[in-house]
């Protein structure tokens, strides 16, 4: 729920294999990296998943080359992978190629860790190329050598404890194929596990499974679902506060050529099309009821459930979603990306996974939530409404709600392949929805940079809005720096830190660079706020699996030497040390000012 308020190859073979025990005592914060306490359901049954911890090294402009440069450039990018992995002394029977990402400027490729040909499910590295060079090697693999590890062989079938694992997460298998994974544990233990996605309609819950394949017992889980508050009109502006206007002939068609209509065998009159469908109904289906008007105004001294105004937060979450889609194609977030679509178009697998939005949903209030599993399966979000005023306010109507959830479904799927399992720590999850916030924020951005506070027409307070403090580079107006992660243990008070680490990165790219007014059509210009959805985007693609603030940094100036050769580190690098997130930042969230060196 939302909360308010070295030689070379000696360290990098060691960061491969480095092992991720943890020991008491030792402060709770110290965990944010590798681990993530739940409370599942009414009954609050508690379930710790723990990630092993992930190592990141950038390489510079320069970048690695192991063998030939050649061979590199001219294979595969999973081959170029494994070559790579080789020269660091891993065969390529210990890994399994996942998955790739290539644009313009980015190569990435996604490798599993493997026990008897077996995926590790939480030991994932990632081998980011500038041209022929390696620029960055990112891994959360563990030593398994002297580890405890299960027989590769399962004794208990998981549909024989299906029913106490449904009753467990109060959802029902949703009949996605179940896999068989290892499990890499904190004490050094390696399970043997089968995977099996749990849905709830009703309440809107959706998870991965981790069945022991020997106890039967339930050790693990992905949540793919990420809490929040935020959306509204045009999606330049923030909320109904700001006015309602006719919008006419919105879509990019670069990034959606059939329009944002069109269902596979001609066009829909409602609100639904390649992208998203939007819908007000307990279940998520691939259904639609009766269509809207597109050209209702919402009135919100009549209720939400008011006919017209039930038409327009329809309307407006499919346009909100609709330009999301398109923006975020733009700068990277395609097909061979593992974006949200019905039809791929040929350019890629997956597929048949448009955004499935329900507004004024049932099973919540004073929320909004998007859950997003792996590439191929519908990224789902359910829009609630507010009551916080006399009449209830519908968060359909309050753009920055959209636009962080609709967030969490490009984050979740850029970082680490495509699988929606990468961003599932603490740490990782607090940066989740500090990004939500950061591109909710940029959305609304004019010309000079300006505090920005988030939902607050559903709550009915626009000076501080749903977060502790406003956004802002003025620390008497946001104090925040990398330091409150100690006292901070929920994800959302951890995403308030970042997204406003973000707003300074922001305002210095803007201040140096200029405001495009196309940004969400031209991603090729150079004024700073174009170039911060660049670095934005390009990142999340290139950093580790789970994350944590210093990666996510390390991330942001590897893409810019990635697409920019390094022109904005500076600026970019010590704007996150003015927050604290500087030079000698080591993860354990004390604070450093310290610039780059040679800035």
């Amino acid at each position: 729920m939302v909360a308010f308020s070295k030689s070379f190859f000696s360290l990098i073979v060691a960061a491969v294999f480095a092992t991720c025990v943890e020991a008491a005592p030792y402060p709770e914060h110290a965990r944010h990296a590798t681990h993530r306490t739940r409370y599942i359901g009414k009954r609050e049954l508690k379930l710790e998943s723990y990630h092993p911890r992930s190592t990141f090294k950038t390489f510079g402009n320069d970048g690695v080359t192991i063998g030939s440069g050649s061979s590199l450039a001219a294979g595969s990018l999973k081959d170029s992978a494994i070559v790579y992995l080789n020269g660091l002394g891993i065969s390529s029977d210990k890994v399994t190629y996942g998955s790739g990402f290539t644009s313009a400027s980015t190569r990435v490729a996604y490798v599993k860790q493997t026990i008897n040909g077996i995926p590790l499910a939480n030991a994932v590295a990632s081998v980011g190329f500038k041209g022929d060079k390696v620029v960055s090697y990112a891994t959360s693999f563990v030593d398994t050598k002297s580890a405890k590890i299960a027989p590769a062989k399962p004794t208990v079938e998981w549909r024989s404890v299906l029913p106490q694992i449904e009753n467990d997460l109060e959802g029902k298998y949703n009949g996605w194929n179940a896999t068989l994974e290892y499990l890499a544990h904190s004490d050094g233990s390696i399970s043997l596990a089968h995977v099996v996605q749990i849905q709830s309609e009703t309440t809107g819950t959706w998870y991965e499974a981790y069945i022991d394949a020997h106890s039967g017992e339930l050790v693990s889980v992905t949540d793919f679902v990420s809490h929040a508050t935020y959306a509204a009109i045009p999606i330049t502006k923030q909320s109904l506060l700001d006015g309602m206007d006719f919008i006419f002939n919105p879509e990019d068609l670069e990034s959606s050529p059939l329009g944002w209509h069109n269902i596979g065998f001609g066009n829909s009159t409602t609100t639904s099309g390649n992208n998203v469908q939007v819908f007000k109904g307990q279940e998520v289906q691939r259904q639609s009821d009766s269509g809207p008007s597109f050209e209702n105004f919402y009135n919100d001294t009549n209720p939400p459930p008011f006919p017209a105004n039930l038409a327009a937060a329809r309307t407006n979450a499919f346009y909100i979603a609709n330009t999301v889609h398109d923006f975020a194609y733009r700068y990277g977030f395609t097909e061979t990306a593992f974006n949200y679509q019905l039809n791929n178009f040929g350019k890629a697998r997956g597929g048949n996974d448009q955004v499935l939005i329900s507004v004024q949903d049932a099973s919540g209030k004073n929320n909004a939530n998007f859950a997003s599993p792996p590439d191929g399966q519908n990224g789902v979000c359910r829009m609630f409404t507010f009551t916080r005023t006399p009449v209830e306010r519908d968060g359909s109507m309050q753009n920055d709600i959209l636009v962080h959830e609709l967030a969490h479904g490009i984050t979740n799927r850029l970082t680490g392949g495509g699988t929606a399992r990468c961003l599932q720590t603490t740490e990782s999850g607090g940066l989740g929805e500090g990004w939500g916030d950061a591109m909710a924020n940029w959305m609304i951005q004019k010309t000079q940079t300006a505090d920005m506070a988030m939902g607050g027409y559903v709550i009915n307070n626009t000076v501080k809005g749903i977060r502790s403090h406003p956004y802002s580079v003025d620390k008497t107006v946001n104090p925040l720096t990398y330091s409150a992660l100690k006292t901070s243990n929920e994800v959302h008070d951890i995403g308030e830190v970042w997204a406003n680490m973000l707003h300074n990165v922001y305002a210095v790219l803007v201040e140096d660079h200029g405001f495009s007014e196309d940004k969400l059509t031209n991603a090729d210009g150079s004024e700073g706020n174009i170039v911060f959805m660049r670095l934005f985007m390009d990142a999340l693609s290139l950093q580790p699996c789970n994350p944590t603030f210093v990666a996510a940094r390390d991330a942001w100036i590897l893409a810019d030497v990635i697409r920019y050769d390094g022109a904005h580190k500076c600026r970019v690098f010590n704007a996150f040390a003015s927050r604290g997130l500087g030079v000698q930042a080591n993860g354990n969230f004390d604070d450093d000012f310290t610039g780059l060196e040679g800035c």
